[in-house]
């Protein structure tokens, strides 16, 4: 589809003014305090809020009132609320259900919410019971307070509509209407901007077919700065004239990134963000009271669907554990049956086949039960995320994750396909589950992709119920230590560099090339607890120049996974290729400025507990819509007691919110189709 958006092809150089200077030393301060507050919690208290004083609630309602008062003898104050209480007054009227023509746009301020802006209600909507509110439109805080946090939330919004944009993510369709209405334009569906998809293969096509391959384009490629840049020829190379796409500038992003910051430490905007939040969650329960009996009549009436048949996506699991812990002892049971005597390791120059494997561990197959074979995370997993990863290995030996469970081994990854084929057997006879796995990419070596596509094409991976998403560790420093990479920057191309080489030279890389059309997106995955010193700003250091063995930080991680994938996906729409999105896990554990980098770089999230801790963010997160993948099972066992998790809350609230397994073989006593649900009472599995 044609784009006719206009997007900036560079980002402007960055030359902060006073008020951005300003900015940045508040951000500054609120990361050392994000920094601090992650050295010195306790970590079996998360979330636990303690209780307010009473002497300082009181002198803040006198404050508050004090405000208030002041504010009914200006004259000017008076007039704003007028205007304030007009435009509410004319909201109102958009919203009710008469035969009015809602086609026409309509001229509204920075400071109108953004339902406000909606029109009648549908004609085939249930009939249900409406609340609408009258009275002034700030009550509860200042007119001064109210146009200071719309503004500052108007421009977060910006912020992120621009980068969805330019990286090809999606941006909530309704939020997108209100923008334009605030900047008294016009919003069009040719404007909109989708990630482009692969469609399935029908019929008896094959979806390993090497037919139909575009052309080699010859483009010459080189990393700058940690970003990939694509140039039409070497002569281009040589004068440093890159192709006609957007590169984004990481100076642009760390100002932007701090005017964020910076907003979920201000006052004003946190007590109004405190409001809008209980007001949705009232509302919904108020919804709930008057319209419970009608929704059930209405969810009664519809034929042909029920849970166990409406489609369902799983759209947070990890691959190596998305079986079940009794389907993966059955699979090593009858394997071993079959394949006792066959060459499974090579250690040393010596061959060793499954059964000397099993003789080295002291143990028999057909003597394990669930219980022996240690998958599943528990209470002692809790904040203990080394404890969490060992359980990768069956019987807590790494040889035996390695054969059963690894795509790059003497198997060739036989033994990972044929469990992954079962379990998207089982999803394709469920009909209506499906599921995107993560596979990793580690960025050692740049030979991974081909090592990782040849398993896919070679074992027959692909299933009409599953899209992959990669998933990248944030694990440098290690690959460091080992003396693997020299800097960050090297493992960035790793990553990135045989990815635009298939895109660019698809004939030469043609099992990349065929790999890639199911894949969705990008994951980046590890302990979200480490702490890391280094404050991310614009005065951080260049990929390049990163040569010390500390990680980088999250921020950082997220920023160059976002630069080359926003790069990369230009470049293959140029080319009518499909597109990729960044949905990394994100608020897990560790600093609220996770959260922040994945407002503004990321199409969708995986968890999200930290934004409890921040309602300007939370709200941020409800006015774009942005998808979080939640999973309360998983979190139970590592971060976050079951009954403290807040995806109800969320779900009350109108935050897009969906249930995800993550880890069924840690997790999970049933199989993947087994997957919790929740009611209206709470979880339930």
């Amino acid at each position: 589809m044609a784009v006719n958006t206009y997007m900036p092809q560079q980002f402007p150089k960055v030359t902060l003014s006073e008020a951005e200077e300003e900015t940045q030393l508040l951000t500054e301060k609120v990361y050392a305090s994000a920094l601090k507050e992650e050295d010195n919690k306790d970590a079996l208290s998360m979330f636990t809020v303690p209780e307010d004083c009473p002497i300082g609630l009181q002198q803040a309602k006198e404050h508050e009132l004090l405000k208030e008062l002041a504010e009914q003898r200006s004259e000017q104050s008076t007039k704003r609320k007028k205007s304030l209480k007009m435009i509410r007054s004319h909201s109102m009227l958009l919203q009710m259900p008469v035969n009015a023509d809602c086609s026409r746009p309509v001229a509204v301020t920075p400071y109108l919410s953004p339902s406000s802006t909606c029109s009648s209600v549908p004609e085939n909507c249930p009939d249900y019971q409406r609340v609408t509110i009258s009275g002034d439109y700030c009550a509860g805080i200042t007119v001064e307070d109210y146009e200071h946090s719309a503004k500052s939330l108007l421009k977060a919004l910006l912020i992120r509509e621009k980068y969805s944009k330019l990286a090809y993510h999606r941006f909530c369709r309704t939020t997108a209407q209100f923008l334009r209405s605030a900047e008294n334009m016009t919003w069009r569906e040719e404007d909109e901007v989708l990630p482009d998809m692969c469609p399935c293969p029908t019929g008896g096509e094959d979806p390993y077919s090497t037919h139909n391959i575009p052309e080699d384009l010859n483009y010459e490629l080189k990393m700058k700065d940690g970003i990939v840049y694509v140039y039409d020829n070497a002569e281009a190379l040589r004068e440093n004239q890159p192709h006609d796409l957007p590169y984004p500038d990481f100076e642009t992003f760390a100002v932007d990134f701090s005017h964020v910051l910076a907003m979920i430490a201000d006052g004003p905007t946190k007590t109004y963000c405190h409001r809008r939040l209980n007001f949705l969650s009232s509302k919904f329960y108020l919804h709930e009271m008057l319209n419970e009996i009608a929704e059930l009549k209405e969810l009664k009436c519809v034929p042909h669907r029920d849970f166990y048949n409406v489609r369902k996506v799983d759209t947070h699991i990890h691959a190596a554990a998305c079986m079940s812990q009794k389907h993966l002892l059955t699979f090593i049971q009858e394997t071993y049956k079959a394949d006792a005597n066959r060459v499974v390791l090579e250690n040393a120059g010596q061959k060793i086949t499954l059964q000397q494997v099993f003789h080295s561990l002291n143990k028999d197959p057909y003597d394990l039960t669930v219980d022996s074979l240690d998958v599943h995370a528990g209470r002692h997993t809790f904040h203990r995320f080394d404890k969490f990863n060992s359980k990768y290995n069956p019987v807590g030996a790494s040889e035996l994750r390695e054969i059963f469970l690894k795509t790059d081994n003497l198997l060739d990854g036989e033994y990972f396909a044929r469990i992954i084929k079962e379990v998207s057997h089982d999803l394709e006879e469920s009909k209506y589950q499906h599921a995107e796995p993560r596979l990793s990419i580690y960025g050692r070596s740049p030979g991974e992709w081909h090592s990782l596509s040849k398993w896919f094409i070679q074992h027959k991976v692909h299933s009409p119920n599953m899209r992959w998403i990669i998933q990248v560790p944030r694990i440098y420093d290690i690959f460091k230590a080992k003396k693997l990479v020299p800097n960050f920057a090297k493992m960035l191309e790793n990553i990135f560099l045989p990815l635009f080489e298939a895109s660019v030279n698809p004939q030469n890389h043609k099992e990349i090339h065929v790999f890639l059309k199911y894949v969705s997106g990008f994951d980046s995955v590890d302990d979200e607890s480490k702490h890391s010193d280094h404050m991310f700003s614009f005065r951080s250091p260049k990929p390049e120049q990163w040569t010390a063995d500390e990680n980088p930080p999250y921020s950082y991680y997220i920023f160059h996974m976002y630069a080359n994938i926003m790069v990369l996906n230009n470049l293959r729409k140029e080319r009518g290729l499909s597109t990729f999105q960044l949905r990394p896990h994100c608020g897990e554990a560790g600093s609220i400025t996770h959260l922040v980098s994945g407002f503004l770089t990321s199409d969708n999230i995986s968890h999200g507990l930290n934004l409890k801790k921040s309602p300007v963010l939370q709200y941020l997160y409800y006015l774009a819509q942005i998808p979080i993948a939640m999973s309360p099972l998983s979190n139970n066992s590592l971060f976050l007691e079951y009954s403290k998790n807040p995806l109800l809350e969320f779900l009350h609230k109108g935050l897009c919110v969906s249930l995800s397994t993550d880890d069924p073989m840690q997790f999970h006593y049933t199989k993947v189709n087994g997957k919790p649900r929740f009611t209206r009472d709470g979880l339930v599995k």
